[in-house]
């Protein structure tokens, strides 16, 4: 993928900077031995209508690709993750360090 610019649609966008978030989090993720890549073991449901992602609270309709195999398997098509739907999802160096351009649009928890 050096060189190529990696195109994802604006479900995968916002599902990859979704688990960015997530993988900040010792709560949901740990980094993985020998490795810069991160496995996010603990992905949250939505209640309600939005689900709560670190500090941030998102729209259910905004966080269902957390719940949606074909999201991660183009993730890991791309070499962004590495799926094992439904269990947990590896992000690898580059699925980390890619720029969403969604993180300034996730509001902040106020519960």
């Amino acid at each position: 993928m050096v060189g190529k610019k990696i195109k994802l649609n604006a479900l995968q966008t916002k599902t990859l900077a979704l688990f960015q978030e997530l993988a900040k989090s010792e709560e949901t993720s740990a980094r993985i031995e020998g490795s810069k890549d991160i496995s996010i073991m603990f992905i949250p449901r939505p209640h309600g209508n939005h689900v709560h992602i670190g500090k941030f609270v998102v729209s259910a309709k905004d966080a269902s690709g957390l719940a949606n195999e074909i999201v991660w398997k183009v993730l890991e098509r791309k070499g962004l993750a590495k799926s094992e739907f439904p269990y947990r999802i590896i992000l690898t160096e580059a699925g980390l360090s890619f720029k969403t351009g969604y993180h300034d649009e996730f509001e902040v928890s106020d519960h």
